[in-house]
């Protein structure tokens, strides 16, 4: 009986214990406030993209475009909390929540309104604001279907004012931003919608540890 007992008692222990691998390796695995990602589109191949180049038409905001390139430095975002809100650093990114990101070299917010984009005349998307300080148009819900934002799921950004899904029309711009790809809002989460993270800077929940994935700062 005793021989049972002790016998009970380590597979017990050896259960607990091998839960902890796997555990910290989820906690790693989240998407966290100040975090600094690229986005890659999972339909097109491509990272959202910023870069000081102003729109010819429409706002005549900074552009929004999708490159191939993961090395360049212009494809990185920081991810906050909504206008006025707070997160803390390393806090997991919630299903449903509301962010904003920040484009990291020109600090202006990825944004959105219902001005037409210049190549499909679907609904532009660009980056606004002075030093990561914009308007509402700045805020986008997370779509996805864990209950929080894991580095490997596939996502949907989808624009609060304007209920528009972060999109890549397909469609290809000519000089002087040859071979980029035109970023668009869309009424309905189709082909070109679904997003999920690329290289970045990650953030630890709760030990505030960073961890570099192939991060090209």
């Amino acid at each position: 009986m005793k021989y049972e007992q002790n016998r009970i008692i380590l597979v017990t222990i050896f259960a607990v214990l091998c839960r902890f691998p796997a555990a910290f390796a989820a906690k790693k695995n989240y998407v966290t406030c100040g975090s600094i990602i690229k986005l890659l589109n999972s339909d097109y191949n491509m990272r959202l993209h910023s870069h000081d180049v102003k729109y010819g038409s429409g706002s005549g905001q900074q552009s929004v475009t999708a490159i191939e390139l993961k090395e360049d430095v212009n494809s990185h975002w920081v991810i906050k909390a909504s206008t006025n809100k707070h997160c803390e650093r390393g806090e997991p990114i919630k299903c449903g929540d509301i962010v904003r990101l920040e484009h990291l070299s020109t600090h202006k917010n990825l944004h959105s309104h219902f001005f037409s984009s210049p190549l499909s005349g679907e609904q532009e998307v660009s980056a606004y604001g002075e030093n990561g300080v914009g308007d509402t148009g700045d805020h986008w819900e997370l779509i996805c279907s864990n209950e929080s934002w894991m580095r490997d799921a596939h996502v949907r950004l989808r624009h609060v004012d304007t209920q528009a899904y972060l999109a890549i029309s397909g469609r290809t711009f000519g000089r002087p931003i040859s071979g980029q790809m035109e970023v668009v809002g869309v009424n309905n989460p189709s082909h070109g919608t679904r997003w999920t993270t690329a290289e970045g800077l990650f953030i630890v929940p709760k030990e505030k540890e960073t961890e570099y994935i192939h991060t090209e700062l």
